[in-house]
């Protein structure tokens, strides 16, 4: 272990460190981020002096916004059974730290920066009863410095992919000394749980369960608002795509195929939602789709069926889980750059949903293929063609739509396990 402490903070993490300052000048997510860290123990301190002393707490860390959805169901059971404790929520994104507004947390900040007595500086001030880590933003000097202080660490929706690098020669030995210095990790799936076990050897082993994604509870929980549109047939909904979270590369693929769908499929429709809706990129939707002799609206803070127009661009945030129940089929963006988003939400909302090849990191877009929700293009020509058939093939939409659905319950009370076994391993 003390070899690969050496290699990480004398070479990996200075390495980090450059590029996050090189990136500050030229980005402005990367430039909030490190500002947001130069602050991180201050607001920690402040918030210890102000509410927490004498206080339970438990430290959660999720990367961004999306990995906040499996923390939310875990954060709101832990507070159902102890009432009093407090919560300590950490982001490494400022699509989270910017984002997330939750009832349920006491303190927000950005993820202290992963330096070795940095982070023990954190943790002794907070005092955590134990850091709770979800899905994959592992930083090992928390890691080990929670152990080194005696405070329990539990990674939970641990994933594995087959091709995971983490079990590459070399690289498998560091990861394997990081993890096996946590207390608990519950992963996803068995074949999550069988790829954790090779990285572990041979070295000492945390507390593995297989416990599931809450992921899959934070998407009913949401869906439940919408019981009426739940219980009726999605065919009676109006014929409307919705492309979520869309990238620029995703753009690049799919532009074609859908003014294409546009033009052939009678009375279609479609609901636009950019990954990041910023005035340029709402300006530069509005402007391709007017060309393409498309009226347009932007949906603000409206409902589709509110606005006379065959595109709607959403120019806000935070819209994209409802938008999904008044619409027939989804595309989910990502799938052609960092990896596809959400597929839980149009999943649940009972729409066939297609998404870039990108997606062999995120189990729930794995499932939704083997069962036929979930449809993987490589390709503008395949997306045309697979929502043209859907569209004109009943049987086959209803068979998708419901295999979808169907994905999400059979995967529900995770969020259950993981609390219970938070309190009691």
């Amino acid at each position: 272990m003390i070899f690969w402490k050496i290699i990480y903070n004398l070479i990996l993490l200075p390495l980090l460190f450059a590029f996050g300052i090189i990136g500050s000048l030229v980005n402005k997510k990367i430039r909030d981020g490190m500002m947001g860290r130069y602050r991180s123990f201050r607001e920690l301190k402040s918030f210890m002096d102000e509410r927490g002393a004498g206080k339970t707490i438990y430290w959660f860390h999720a990367a961004s916004h999306g990995e906040f959805e499996q923390v939310k169901p875990v954060l709101t059971g832990l507070k159902e059974v102890e009432p009093q404790s407090l919560s300590v929520v950490s982001f490494f994104s400022p699509s989270g730290y910017n984002h997330v507004n939750d009832e349920h947390i006491d303190c927000k900040v950005y993820l202290p920066f992963d330096i070795p007595w940095v982070v023990k500086k954190c943790l002794k001030t907070i005092q955590p009863k134990k850091l709770i880590l979800a899905a994959y933003d592992v930083w090992p000097n928390l890691i080990w410095g929670a152990k080194f202080l005696g405070i329990h660490s539990t990674l939970f929706a641990a994933r594995f992919s087959e091709n995971t690098i983490k079990l590459s020669p070399g690289i498998r030995n560091f990861y394997g000394n990081v993890y096996s210095c946590l207390s608990a990790i519950y992963t996803i799936s068995n074949q999550d749980h069988n790829r954790l076990q090779r990285i572990l050897y041979p070295v000492g082993k945390p507390i593995v369960r297989v416990l599931g994604n809450p992921r899959y509870d934070q998407v009913k929980r949401k869906a439940d608002k919408f019981t009426r549109e739940r219980t009726e047939s999605v065919l009676l909904r109006p014929k409307r795509l919705l492309i979520g979270s869309v990238h620029s590369e995703d753009e690049m693929v799919i532009l074609d195929s859908i003014v294409s769908l546009m033009k052939e499929v009678e009375d279609l429709s479609l609901v636009w939602v950019p990954h990041e809706p910023s005035e340029r990129i709402v300006s530069t939707a509005e402007s391709f789709f007017q060309s393409k002799h498309f009226s347009t609206g932007r949906l603000g803070y409206k409902n589709p069926g509110q606005i006379d127009a065959e595109v709607i661009i959403v120019d806000t945030i935070g819209r994209l889980s409802q938008l999904y129940w008044f619409g027939r089929i989804a595309y989910i963006g990502g799938g052609f750059s960092s990896g596809v988003h959400n597929v839980m939400e149009p999943a649940i909302a009972r729409l066939p949903v297609f998404f870039g090849p990108r997606y062999n990191n995120f189990h729930e877009a794995e499932e939704l293929i083997a069962d036929g929700g979930g449809f993987s293009i490589e390709s503008g020509t395949d997306l045309y063609l697979g929502i043209k058939h859907l569209f004109e093939d009943r049987n086959a939409f209803i068979k998708a739509s419901y295999a979808a659905t169907d994905v999400i319950h059979r995967n529900l009370g995770s969020s259950t396990r993981v609390v219970r076994n938070l309190i009691h391993d």
